[in-house]
């Protein structure tokens, strides 16, 4: 088990969804979809008893979880920005086989959907709908439980 800062995690998926962009076509990554795949990717990390993948609270915000560091890096949600220096990263996740698989597994099974979509698919499963006492209260934080 491997824990990163979640903005590396983003790094990541910002890096991994270009390469796709790139070679086959495809939409540019999104903030709102990327925090729903740091979501996912946390979820998938601890489920599977890989443990956490970063130590950052997932806050259950009105569209859906965030990770209120990732979000506050990224001004532009619409495009952001990865750069050369951002590979060191994601160079060290991609060492660790484990943590590459589930990032790799959720950004296949996560990833073909829009950010909307994932938006709404966090808004029916219980860790949000605990955190937010079924949407009354919002800001709570999701238990990784």
């Amino acid at each position: 088990m491997a824990t990163y800062k979640a903005t590396d995690v983003a790094k990541w998926f910002i890096a991994r969804n270009q390469t796709m962009v790139d070679t086959m076509g495809g939409e540019k990554m999104t903030l709102l979809k990327l925090l729903k795949l740091l979501y996912y990717a946390e979820g998938c990390s601890l489920a599977l008893g890989n443990g956490s993948l970063f130590k950052e609270d997932i806050v259950a915000w009105e569209h859906g979880p965030v990770v209120p560091e990732v979000y506050n890096n990224y001004p532009d949600a619409y495009n952001l920005a990865f750069s050369d220096s951002d590979m060191d990263a994601v160079n060290t996740i991609n060492s660790n086989d484990t943590d590459r698989d589930i990032l790799e597994q959720v950004f296949n099974v996560f990833g073909q959907y829009t950010a909307w979509a994932l938006r709404n698919k966090t808004h029916e499963e219980s860790p949000w709908i605990e955190a937010t006492s079924n949407g009354q209260k919002l800001n709570g934080i999701i238990s990784r439980d």
